[in-house]
């Protein structure tokens, strides 16, 4: 199979941007499926419902999360009546919503899992905990031609990790969360697809997708009473991965891909 996953769509103009290119890139990629991160997408904080739907409209087919999920308080009944909108799966105990799913696609059955990270981030349960769950849940075989696990973290030594204990099981491990794209893509060594953060869809021109000035002022002045920051509004980027498995589900390569904005334009045929 082949999937394209991008990573943190950040404000307005960054999900009509990756909108438009999910349209353009499932037919130029031949793509058999494609998983955003929408975690930022409303504003740079959260993910309503409306949002949701148009990305599914315009062809993804799993949106994942992390931290910010909970930042518009409507998306709480529509993630409950879900199976394609993911919260991390380590949340505690009673957390509305999904953190794994497995749904039928064109070309065949793919599973998809959001974890968050414990270093550095929002209280949640142990995310190491989880991988056996998810291992037993995801595990490529007859019934399962394709499975990925967004991992929404601070730490490179925390997703590494991760990615080492799933090293095998799952067709990729893709980072989040950091908003800066590693240049680390691999195959592993028993044939999972790797990389540290895909980076985010948005301004670069920017502090990790905000306006500089409003996130300069809270470094200088961290006393200040402004809390808000807003979304950079200049020209996004499309940051993302694309995935390509062989028959048994297990990644033959991954590779970057880059569109618009400032960044150095990568694109994966």
């Amino acid at each position: 199979m082949k999937v394209l996953f991008i990573g943190d769509v950040v404000g307005r103009k960054a999900r009509i941007f990756a909108q438009e290119k999910i349209v353009e890139l499932r037919d130029q990629l031949n793509l058999d499926a494609v998983i955003v991160n929408v975690e930022n997408a409303a504003g740079g904080f959260g993910v309503t419902p409306s949002i949701c739907d148009d990305f599914f409209s315009c062809g993804a087919d799993v949106l994942t999360t992390g931290n910010h999920i909970w930042d518009k308080k409507e998306i709480i009944s529509y993630i409950s009546k879900s199976d394609r909108l993911l919260r991390p799966l380590n949340m505690i105990k009673g957390t509305p919503g999904l953190g794994m799913t497995i749904i039928r696609v064109n070309s065949g059955i793919i599973g998809v899992a959001n974890v968050m990270t414990n270093l550095f981030m929002t209280k949640t349960d142990p995310v190491f905990d989880k991988i056996p769950e998810i291992i037993n849940y995801l595990k490529l075989n007859d019934n399962i031609n394709f499975s990925l696990v967004d991992v929404h973290g601070e730490a490179s030594s925390e997703k590494m990790a991760i990615a080492n204990l799933l090293d095998g099981n799952v067709s990729a491990v893709v980072g989040t969360h950091t908003h800066v794209p590693t240049a680390d893509h691999q195959i592993l060594e028993k044939g999972t697809a790797y990389i540290t953060d895909v980076g985010m869809s948005g301004d670069y021109n920017s502090i990790i997708g905000m306006n500089k000035n409003d996130a300069l002022e809270r470094f200088i002045h961290p006393n200040s009473k402004k809390t808000r920051l807003e979304v950079s509004s200049g020209e996004p980027t499309l940051s993302g991965v694309v995935i390509e498995t062989n028959i048994d589900g297990l990644s033959k390569s991954i590779n970057p891909l880059r569109l618009g904005g400032k960044l150095e334009q990568v694109f994966s045929k």
